[in-house]
Formats: C-alpha cells, structure tokens, sequence
C-alpha cells in the first residue's frame, strides 16, 4: 500500500508513527528515512536512543537522512550539501525497498526534499512501485503525481498554529 500524509497542518510524521506502532504492534518491521531531519534534533530520535534496545533495532530504525532545514532558519550549507544527502537517502530507501527486511517503510519529509528539487519525484515512484512493503510517504506539498499514484492520502489542513502569533516550535510536540 501507498500512502501518502501531506498538508500544511501539523500531523503527518506524527500520522506516520501511529502507523509504525500499529505495525509494531503486529511484530512488523517498520524503517523511518528522513529525509531533511539530522542528527538528534527530533523527540522520535531521542525516544529511540534511550529506549531502544539492541532487539528492538532489527524491528524499528530511523535514519536522520537529512542535513537539516533547507534556507530557513539559519540554515548555512549549501544546496548541493542538501541535494547530495536527499539522494544518498533516496539510495538508501531503495536499498531498503529491494532488501525486503522491512514490512513498512516511512520516508519522511520526501515530499519536501522533491518540492525543493533535491530529488525528484519520478525517482521516487520507480523506486516505490516495486515494494514489496507499505510506503508512507510523508510532507508538504506532495506532488500531485504522488497522490495520483497512492492508495491512501490525508492532508492535514492547518485551522490554528501559534506559529502566527509568534510562538516557535514547541519541544515534544511540534519535534
């Protein structure tokens, strides 16, 4: 299955995880990519550091693909820089996809990485519609041809965010 979480609300890493529990739950396999997160920045990352024990990561892995936020907030490298880890993370998903380990994989903010041209989307769609897994592909502005293609896609839709009043991203909520 194909599924696809997008939109300008909040939500669609979040989505993504339920999802990882749920397979979790049914002692599958679940593989998070991501594609602008790095590093320990995020509170999944941090959740799977400190509680993660060494059975648990043949079950569930995330793998901060990214190099961060492309030319916002602060961001200093170059797009090359970002261009160049978007495609080793693509590399990676079809490495994954082909390995068949895993019964679900997550490539979380995609949509972003091919919105902002550091892969792009037809890449993307050879490389999933050969998997033997479900695919969740996550991130704003998903490009149309994903939503065509998909067998599930949500749009979360922003109503409210403090973001307008000011108020920055809230730690263990927003990442």
């Amino acid at each position: 299955m194909l599924i696809v979480f997008t939109g300008n609300g909040k939500g669609k890493t979040t989505a993504a995880l339920g999802c990882a529990i749920r397979s979790l739950g049914h002692s599958k396999r679940v593989l998070m990519i991501q594609f602008i997160k790095s590093g320990e920045i995020s509170g999944e990352q941090k959740f799977l550091k400190k509680f993660q024990s060494a059975s648990w990561r043949s079950k569930f892995q995330i793998i901060p693909a990214g190099k961060g936020f492309v030319k916002i907030l602060g961001d200093k490298l170059s797009f090359s820089v970002h261009k160049k880890a978007a495609q080793d993370a693509l590399k990676l998903a079809q490495k994954s996809i082909l390995g068949k380990k895993w019964d679900l994989i997550i490539l979380d903010e995609i949509n972003v990485a091919v919105n902002l041209k550091l892969i792009k989307a037809r890449d993307v769609l050879k490389i999933v519609k050969s998997a033997y897994a479900d695919i969740i592909l996550t991130g704003r502005s998903a490009p149309k041809i994903f939503i065509q293609k998909a067998d599930l896609v949500t749009e979360m839709q922003e109503i409210k965010h403090p973001f307008k009043k000011g108020q920055m991203a809230k730690k263990g909520i927003e990442f």
